[in-house]
């Protein structure tokens, strides 16, 4: 695609009238949603890592950090309280609580009902890197949305609230 592809319309709209030269038959109404929710995904991402890189975090460690801090005090939790909230398999959260550990973020303590396994507890040092990233992440988000009036954000939270709900039944 060239610069000239876009000028009637955003990059969805000049992939779609590729589509329909080629294939007129194909309904393409939900390739220009899922474009651009793709798209809209893509530069999200990329604003929201820049953030979290100021405060020397990435996507998993913040959402790591976040998930501890908003279960209020003792900002403590479980194993699989945490991995069950974060929707990833136990693997994966031991191989992240071992990092945010040695990065001093996270403190691992007895857990009085199952020996078996330690509490995982947000670190003096976590708690005070999550509140000043969180902040950050907020007015991160108010930015990214700051082109659209308050009526327009809440039709799009209606709007994929509704999107959601489809994919969650």
């Amino acid at each position: 695609m060239n610069e000239n592809d876009t000028k009637n319309g955003d990059a969805v709209d000049a992939i779609k009238r590729q589509w329909r030269a080629e294939r007129p038959d194909l309904n393409l109404e939900a390739m220009g949603i899922f474009g651009r929710l793709k798209r809209c995904s893509t530069f999200m991402t990329d604003r929201l890592d820049n953030t979290f890189a100021k405060f020397d975090l990435n996507y998993w460690e913040f959402d790591v950090l976040a998930t501890l801090r908003r279960s209020g005090a003792p900002y403590t939790l479980a194993p699989t309280e945490l991995f069950s909230i974060m929707m990833i398999t136990s693997g994966t959260m031991t191989h992240r609580m071992k990092r945010l550990e040695a990065r001093g973020l996270i403190e691992r303590l007895p857990n009085p009902d199952d020996a078996r396994s330690q509490l995982v507890k947000l670190s003096q040092t976590g708690f005070d890197i999550i509140n000043k990233t969180a902040t950050a992440h907020v007015d991160n988000m108010e930015n990214m949305l700051s082109g659209m009036s308050d009526t327009q954000k809440k039709e799009l939270d209606n709007k994929l609230t509704e999107l959601l709900a489809i994919f969650e039944k």
